[in-house]
């Protein structure tokens, strides 16, 4: 698994709904500045997440972007597996995305059994993280400023 810009964007922007998880929404306009991510590229992004059932969007001049969800119950597996697709390193140890491999004898493959346990380690740990857990580590990480658009991410 490799994580495109795209992926990363979605990710630093759902962070920004996090911090700022409540009724009001968000500025598209406030995440490109604050996060430096062109704002057409991150309409997008936002699209697809609303499309993914993660954000939500009010129009007009009050609008914005908002989590359609608790922080608690998106995690990144999701995100990740959503922009990105599976999270093994090789197609023929993905669970959702399986694929046949070249090698000779796929049950006995030594690198076949290593990759296995590398998509393990990821899978845990991205199905543990959650948008709300990654907002907890930026705060503890920068402290607490006043307002929740100031957290550098």
């Amino acid at each position: 698994m490799k994580l495109s810009l795209r992926g990363e964007y979605a990710l630093r922007a759902l962070l920004v709904l996090g911090l700022n998880h409540g009724d009001h929404v968000v500025k598209i306009q406030a995440i490109s500045d604050q996060q430096n991510i062109p704002k057409r590229f991150l309409e997008q992004i936002l699209n697809d997440l609303r499309s993914a059932g993660v954000v939500e969007s009010k129009r007009g001049v009050a609008g914005g972007y908002r989590l359609s969800k608790p922080p608690e119950d998106i995690t990144l597996a999701f995100v990740i597996r959503h922009f990105e697709g599976p999270l093994a390193p090789v197609k023929c140890v993905s669970e959702n995305y399986y694929a046949k491999c070249s090698c000779p004898d796929e049950a006995r493959c030594g690198i076949r059994s290593v990759m296995k346990d590398v998509r393990d380690a990821i899978v845990k740990i991205l199905e543990s993280v959650t948008v709300a857990e990654l907002c907890e580590r930026v705060k503890h990480l920068q402290g607490a400023p006043g307002n929740p658009l100031d957290y550098i991410i």
